[in-house]
């Protein structure tokens, strides 16, 4: 059973950052200075469970553009059971539910991740662009 919740605790944060460590740092080789950011401090998280194991993270954003979805990272062994859509569900139903209508939601879809958000009818804007060594696309959608 897949539970996500806004992250509220110093553990559940620190199972969040540990999530974002092995998936962006240890496999995709994302410099830890670039992962790990001043944003977190300002940052919504989530955190989601399989059976009660940490097992996926997010987190979303207030900037100058609209709000910011960020940082969604699966364990490997959790992949492929339903938790990267749940995360993705989770927050952008509280943001709907703290955000006026024509907010604008945006995030940097790596490629393989794209058909996920394109589900939930974000849009491909713009040119394919490199961040952290990883190619992404600019998607966005309005509430």
């Amino acid at each position: 059973m897949i539970r996500v919740k806004r992250v509220e605790t110093k553990e559940e944060l620190e199972q969040a950052f540990e999530i974002r460590r092995v998936v962006f740092v240890e496999e995709q080789a994302c410099p830890v200075d670039e992962e790990f950011d001043e944003f977190d401090d300002e940052s919504v998280h989530f955190i989601a469970y399989i059976s009660g194991v940490p097992s996926g993270t997010s987190r979303y954003r207030i900037t100058d553009k609209g709000v910011k979805l960020e940082r969604f990272a699966v364990l490997k062994e959790f992949r492929g059971k339903g938790t990267g859509k749940r995360l993705v569900q989770t927050a952008l139903s509280q943001i709907e539910s703290s955000f006026e209508p024509g907010t604008l939601l945006y995030l940097h879809a790596q490629l393989d991740a794209m058909p996920l958000y394109a589900r939930y009818n974000f849009q491909k804007v713009g040119e394919q662009f490199e961040e952290a060594k990883i190619q992404h696309f600019k998607m966005e959608k309005v509430l």
